[in-house]
């Protein structure tokens, strides 16, 4: 069979290509987003990672491809109900790294309490030494209020006790069980809201949950909460945000992930002719950079996922997917742990 490989990470070629010897594969080192490259066209598989995208189109020109695989929990990038509708099986990684994500929401979190960052830059640019600009506030005895308690959730809630934190939760189906083991508290989304000091993000993209971080949602937060975001951008209505920081409403943010980070990366797409944008994705483009300005904002690219150990998970959870299902031995359904 042959398998196209996409944007592999430096050193995941030479894994794949040794679990997969028996099969063709062909290694793109760029990412994909408006076509298929030609070489890789007649591929049987498709593996692809978040800062890719896989249109319905794009999955048309792929006359013998049976399956796609997906290094990534997230499947917002790729048109996997077109795919399955073709009969073309879609995978995914159910979880990978939630021990390197929940840490990773903690560096953030740590940033922005401590003032860290902030610190460091004014006494790298300016020899800023003043101490009482950055005066911040220890997290025992605050309250986190973690939406999503998956796999990921649950580490945050286990680091956040170590912390001496009060956590709440939220969650459309509550893991009762871990809650009274560990003393979790699950309460509603507006009184999370209402009650955390800071309000950490770790559910997927949904139709239900976009922009669930939004005007009406932050007016009645309690004031002067951090949001982080290590999730997915269109959870949060950055727009909304922005002003609510400006405000004082809100008192900081940590977003690994934002509503249109592609733009970031590559403005360029924003003013190709041939992209009909919306005027919401030029006001959310311009609020974003207003994010970038401000000191009580810490903004990364997407890079939660990025430890050793998590991309290793991701590259065997793959192999393993694309094995069993050029095999016909399983079936995948995307959104669906099997």
């Amino acid at each position: 069979m042959k398998i196209a490989y996409i944007a592999p990470y430096e050193g995941e070629e030479e894994i794949v290509a040794a679990a997969l010897e028996e099969h063709e594969v062909v290694f793109i080192d760029h990412p994909i987003r408006t076509e298929i490259p030609e070489e890789v066209r007649d591929a049987d598989s498709l593996s692809v990672f978040v800062d890719s995208v896989v249109t319905e189109d794009m999955i048309d020109s792929m006359p013998n491809l049976k399956c796609i695989t997906l290094r990534s929990m997230g499947f917002d990038h790729v048109a996997y109900m077109h795919a399955q509708e073709k009969g073309i099986v879609v995978s995914y990684v159910p979880r990978y790294g939630s021990q390197t994500v929940a840490e990773y929401s903690f560096a953030l979190i740590l940033a922005l309490s401590r003032k860290a960052y902030a610190a460091y830059d004014a006494l790298r640019t300016d020899g800023e030494r003043d101490v009482k600009k950055y005066e911040g506030f220890d997290l025992k005895g605050r309250t986190l209020g973690v939406v999503g308690t998956g796999a990921i959730g649950r580490h945050c809630c286990l680091i956040a006790q170590g912390f001496g934190m009060h956590v709440i939760a939220h969650d459309l189906y509550p893991n009762e069980a871990f809650a009274a083991e560990k003393g979790i508290t699950y309460v509603s989304f507006e009184e999370l809201m209402a009650q955390a000091d800071i309000v950490t993000l770790h559910v997927p993209s949904t139709s239900e949950n976009h922009h669930m971080i939004n005007e009406d949602t932050l007016a009645k937060a309690k004031k002067g909460t951090y949001i982080i975001n290590t999730a997915r951008g269109d959870l949060v209505d950055t727009i909304a945000l922005t002003k609510a920081i400006k405000s004082g409403q809100v008192a900081g943010a940590g977003l690994d992930v934002y509503e249109g980070e592609k733009f970031i990366v590559d403005e360029m797409e924003l003013l190709d002719e041939g992209k009909d944008v919306a005027a919401e994705s030029w006001k959310a483009f311009a609020a974003e950079h207003e994010l970038l300005d401000m000191p009580n904002v810490i903004v990364t690219p997407h890079v939660a996922f990025n430890s050793v150990e998590a991309k290793r998970e991701i590259t065997e959870t793959t192999v393993a997917n694309i094995l069993k299902a050029l095999a016909d031995d399983a079936q995948f359904e995307v959104g669906k742990e099997k």
